[in-house]
């Protein structure tokens, strides 16, 4: 799970195992495998950042058990 922020500044966690698409419009639009879509004041880096140290923490706890 990630935690993002709305454009009204609400946060809001996402599960990141379900991010199918996140594009800049210029606003960061993300959409899920389920077709819901949201947009969030992260830029796609920070989007993309986030997710990537998610993986990773997935990984080291499985290699953990």
């Amino acid at each position: 799970m990630i935690k993002l922020s709305r454009l009204n500044g609400e946060e809001f966690v996402v599960n990141a195992e379900l991010i199918r698409f996140i594009e800049s419009r210029p606003d960061t639009y993300i959409t899920l495998t389920t077709d819901e879509r949201f947009i969030v004041r992260e830029s796609v880096e920070e989007v993309v950042k986030r997710t990537l140290a998610y993986r990773r923490a997935v990984r080291a706890l499985a290699s953990i058990q």
